[in-house]
């Protein structure tokens, strides 16, 4: 049974937070499927991901290289890997970069932004994040779905 939490966030640095508060929870393997318009916040989000895993490289949308990989120092986690799939038309093209090492690996978290794009590869537990904005300024609607299991927002 798939379950959905939707949150809303005020501003950029409310949508860091849920971010790192999202980051604290993984354990290693997740993908993390992301979704939204141009300026939603989808970076955003995952700069706070990055954040809360302890990454302090300044984190860009990887737009023209598709994929980038940061090391990351927890004992269950050493990798983070994070996909633009906004120029791709299928899955199997970011196959063909390799992201095949990354996804579902136990030590690695991956987060691909326009997931969309790339929904034909999608492994089955992954953790889909649709960011829409609202009709109130900086506000966004997080709507955040996991087979069974709901991550906590605190």
């Amino acid at each position: 049974m798939i379950q959905t939490q939707t949150i809303y966030t005020k501003s950029v640095k409310e949508t860091m937070k849920l971010g790192r508060s999202i980051a604290r929870q993984l354990t290693g393997g997740e993908v993390i499927a992301l979704l939204g318009s141009l300026g939603s916040g989808k970076t955003i989000l995952t700069k706070g991901i990055a954040k809360g895993l302890g990454i302090r490289e300044i984190i860009t949308s990887p737009t023209f290289v598709l994929m980038k990989v940061y090391p990351v120092k927890r004992e269950k986690i050493h990798c983070f890997c994070h996909i633009d799939a906004y120029r791709l038309d299928k899955g199997t093209q970011l196959l063909d970069i390799g992201a095949s090492d990354w996804l579902e690996q136990a030590k690695v978290i991956t987060v691909i932004e326009w997931a969309d794009q790339v929904a034909d590869i999608l492994p089955k537990n992954t953790i889909l994040i649709k960011i829409k904005t609202s009709k109130k300024e900086n506000e966004r609607i997080i709507k955040i779905s996991k087979n069974g299991k709901i991550l906590s927002t605190k």
